[in-house]
């Protein structure tokens, strides 16, 4: 396998490396020696020898879509005892595993090489975003306007596309760290040989490591999964991210930054098709981010209080300093003369009983003594003050910029909530509830069987009133009661740890104004909305996902606003609207193409429907990891968003695997962070990032997106057989079982693809390797667009491609995602489907708009390959691929033997087992 380490010209091992990339290429060489080594050991030489020849044919088919090679593959792999399968799984799932590792720390690495050598910041850096603004001669009143109505909001959802277990997780952040080690010192032969021997141990731990879940995830285990990315990196690097920008910007904004990046969560609180999602999940996921906030400051003001030893013999305090030191409870006469130590101990104790009131939760280090708890987080804040304001007066600045500079940010931050939790509910349920509260109150309302308009003025006119519809003496349905329920928990919630613990209420499948006032009624009931004076608690987002709502998106937030009862709880919120749009059901309903144009299209509408209204529009931007649910590098995302669409303010989910792929590393997570800050600022503050395009380019999208939506819509809906070609072409039925998450792959039970869930739609299509959501139909429509431009129709796309944004972004994007298909491997799944015409009608007219769609691409970007303009990445693919596909290959066996009527558990677990490996290798699978 890669443990081979003669003869390295004969490996296909590492590719046209250069030299800056060596280290990669040793790193590479180094943890696939040490799995090798394991493998033999742990399942010895016979196992080994198998594992090599699977990866040789497997290498000829790749790059010569030889026949001998896939009769030799096929050939071995039916050969293979089961036991002998699930260990060819796992050595090609665990080399991808540390393949990611290597790559991730050769991206840290080439980023300290650029910031400690280049001449200027690297784009899509913090440093090159304020450079930028400062050339552009932004004075520091505008900055500071900017900053203080800015948000930035990365959140975190449990959408089930992650299917790696915490335990692997910790594991390979352990190798990454030996990794780094070896990177950042300078080790003796001593030192390295120990570094080694720590990655064998680490290696050989994952490897007896058992890769799958054996029981489906609770929501409460995704709220720790989530949780445990603060761990990681955002309570550290978010601190630090805003010490640096203050750095950055001191001489034109002195003093501390406002807290415009924070962070956000779905994770317990999104209900919509997941019946898990109860009141009572909502309360623990609150307390358990609480548990992880407290616990966070309590860790830090025992490691504050360890290094400010401070002796009032050799420095002074202030007053304030001293009678906070004096409210402490610590009366130890060692530290009678350490008043920081006494006034840490004092805001200690009283943070540990903050824990035990909030959370019923005690501090791990037991305080002093007994203190008061904070009434929030404004009281802790202002304590740790009194410290930063005694240090610097009395010349302990200095001091003040370490740690209790990052905890006095934290606590701004994450508060005693940690995340704000968004409460998540589809628009068809408010509609019942609505329903059914208001027939209760007023017999023969009939709501269900009124008109958009009838049910806007019943709703109005409802609103306008202080009555309550629920009644203690009805006895309400089973939904109606949960949903009351959940509503009650989360007011309950905003009293216990502040209004920012649960700040958003997202309404999916949202298509009328009805939908949005349905919410506010249904708030009011459990005093989240006050008629009077017209104050509500939280924001509601409605999400506008299909094709059709997003057409219509512009007009229903504008009806919206011109209701004066609603446009009176938008100024009470400070005069935002946040609209959500859907990228992954949006590209299900329409089609990669249609679906970035339409989305494209609605955030124009909504933009001047805000700005008609004098309310400032944040859009939060749905992406998922793949393209084919808005996937693709963030900042290049935002800066190609319409002008006026970015404004200082953007919430972004972050979905599945993306989420450990960003932010189980703490550089690596870092890193991302920063591009998403630097891409709002460009996108917000320097007009050229997000300059309209010329009518030609919208004309010319208008024609592009019609027949590419035609093309999609007539294979996925319109082809008679096609969901059966689905079902039996992909792992879709397999992906149903595995324990991804607590949430159906289904809205309802039904192999429509019309009902199933996007993230299993697209997930499906990533494993058989033709990635189908991410391109389908534009090779029609360049087609079609040349036939009716011959003379100037390439110069068009050229230029658009060139010369705007967004229309680059889409195929840059398109480019990566065709790059990581296989053509060849899709085939062989293909040939599952068991109806021989069907089977050769549908995949002659995939394989013929893949041809063409890659024909395309590459005309227009003027590339000769895939991923020309995208070397390292290019790379990447190529070393990692002859290793990600001998897993699809088990796969397809796997697949037949089950489909056969092979019921053994053993080839039901190591299908699973390949669609995680399968996974892992691509990244952004879902």
């Amino acid at each position: 396998m890669v443990a081979r380490t003669s003869a390295p010209n004969e490996s296909p091992d590492i590719t046209e490396i250069p030299d800056k990339d060596l280290p990669l290429r040793n790193d590479i060489r180094l943890l696939g020696r040490i799995l090798g080594e394991t493998l033999r050991n742990q399942e010895g030489d016979a196992i080994f020898e198998i594992v090599e020849r699977v990866r040789r044919s497997s290498i000829r088919f790749h790059r010569d879509a030889d026949e001998v090679a896939r009769q030799e593959l096929e050939g071995t792999l039916n050969r293979l005892a089961h036991d002998e399968t699930t260990r060819v799984i796992r050595s090609f799932t665990y080399f991808s595993h540390l393949a990611n590792l290597a790559e991730d720390q050769h991206h840290i690495r080439r980023t300290r090489a650029h910031a400690m050598n280049a001449s200027a910041p690297r784009e899509g850096t913090l440093a090159r975003a304020i450079a930028a603004v400062r050339d552009a001669g932004l004075t520091p009143a505008a900055l500071r306007s900017f900053f203080e109505r800015a948000l930035i909001c990365p959140v975190l959802t449990a959408h089930p596309t992650e299917v790696r277990r915490r335990s692997t997780l910790d594991r390979e952040r352990e190798i990454a760290t030996l990794l780094d080690e070896r990177d950042r010192i300078a080790l003796t032969p001593e030192e390295l040989a120990a570094n080694e021997e720590a990655l064998h141990r680490a290696v050989l731990t994952l490897w007896q490591t058992a890769l799958l879940r054996r029981s489906h995830l609770a929501v409460i285990d995704e709220v720790a999964n989530g949780i445990a990315y603060y761990d990681y990196t955002f309570l550290h690097e978010l601190p630090r991210l805003y010490a640096t920008l203050e750095d950055q910007l001191a001489d034109a904004m002195p003093g501390p930054l406002p807290s415009f990046l924070r962070m956000g969560s779905w994770i317990g609180g999104d209900r919509d098709g997941n019946p898990f999602v109860t009141a009572e999940v909502l309360r623990q996921a609150v307390q358990l981010q609480s548990d992880r906030a407290l616990g966070f400051y309590l860790d830090d003001l025992h490691e504050l209080g360890r290094e400010l030893s401070l002796h009032t013999l050799l420095v002074g305090t202030t007053a304030e300093l001293g009678k906070l030191a004096a409210r402490s409870p610590d009366h130890s006469p060692h530290r009678a003369s350490e008043p920081y130590r006494r006034a840490i101990s004092g805001i200690y104790a009283r943070v540990a009983a903050t824990a035990r009131t909030l959370n019923g939760v005690e501090a791990h280090r037991t305080p002093v003594g007994e203190a008061a708890p904070y009434s929030g987080t404004a009281e802790l804040a202002a304590d740790l003050t009194v410290i930063h304001d005694s240090l610097v007066t009395n010349g302990s600045a200095m001091l003040a910029r370490g740690r209790l500079r990052d905890l006095r940010r934290a606590v701004e931050v994450f508060g005693f909530h940690l995340a704000a939790l968004d409460l998540r509910q589809n628009a068809d349920v408010h509609e019942r509830v609505v329903a059914e509260l208001l027939e209760a109150a007023t017999p023969g309302t009939n709501y269900l069987s009124l008109g958009e308009d009838e049910r806007v003025a019943a709703l109005v006119s409802e609103l306008a009133t202080v009555r309550p519809l629920v009644s203690p003496s009805v006895t309400y349905s089973e939904e109606t009661a949960a949903e009351l329920g959940i509503l009650h928990a989360a007011a309950e919630m905003q009293q216990r740890y502040g209004k920012g613990a649960i700040a958003n209420y997202v309404i999916s499948k949202a298509n009328g104004v009805s939908d949005v006032l349905e919410v506010v009624l249904l708030l009011r009931e459990v005093d989240l909305y006050r008629p009077r004076p017209h104050e509500i608690d939280l924001d509601i987002v409605p999400l506008f996902e299909t094709i059709d709502d997003l057409r219509r998106c512009g007009r229903i937030v504008d009806s919206l606003l011109a209701l004066p009862i609603y446009r009176q709880l938008i100024d009470s919120r400070g005069g935002v609207q946040e609209v959500m749009l859907g990228y992954s059901d949006s590209n299900k309903d329409g089609g990669y193409l249609t679906s970035g144009w339409e989305l494209w299209k609605a955030e124009t509408a909504l933009i001047e429907s805000c700005r008609r209204h004098g309310v400032r529009l944040r859009l939060f931007h749905g992406r998922g990891g793949t393209v084919g649910r808005g996937g693709g590098p963030s900042y290049q995302a935002i800066l190609a968003q319409p002008s006026g669409a970015v404004n200082g303010a953007i919430r972004i989910t972050e979905q599945g695997e993306v989420i450990a792929a960003k932010y189980s590393n703490p550089e690596v997570g870092r890193r991302n962070l920063d591009a998403l800050a630097a891409a709002t600022i460009e996108a917000s503050l320097l007009t050229s990032a997000a300059a309209a395009p010329p009518p030609a380019f919208i004309a010319a999208m208008e024609t592009l997106s019609a027949q590419a939506y035609r093309a999609y819509r007539g294979l996925v809906y319109e082809t008679p057989g096609f969901e059966r070609y689905f079902w039996e072409a992909t792992v879709i039925g397999e992906i149903v079982h595995l324990n991804l998450g607590s949430r159906p792959a289904s809205r309802r039970p039904s192999r429509r693809i019309a009902d199933l869930r996007a993230i299993p739609w697209v997930f499906s299509w990533a494993q058989c390797r033709l990635m189908l959501p991410g391109w389908y139909g534009f090779g029609s429509a360049v087609r079609a667009w040349l036939a009716e431009h011959p003379a100037d129709g390439m110069a068009t796309l050229r230029a658009m491609y060139r010369e705007w944004p967004f229309f680059a972004a889409l195929l840059s994007n398109m480019d990566m995602v065709l790059a990581k298909s296989d053509i060849a491997i899709a085939e062989r799944y293909a040939g599952l489907v068991t109806d021989a015409a069907l089977r050769e009608t549908i995949f002659t007219r995939l394989r013929g708009e893949w041809q063409a769609t890659v024909a395309a691409l590459l005309d227009i970007m003027e590339q000769k390959s895939l991923l020309e303009s995208n070397p390292l990445l290019s790379r990447s693919i190529r070393n990692r691929f002859p290793y990600l596909d001998p897993l699809n290959h088990v796969q397809i066996e796997l697949l037949k033997r089950h489909r056969a009527g092979d019921t053994d558990e053993n080839t039901v677990r190591d299908i699973h087992r390949t669609i995680n490996g399968v996974a892992t290798g691509l990244r952004n699978s879902g």
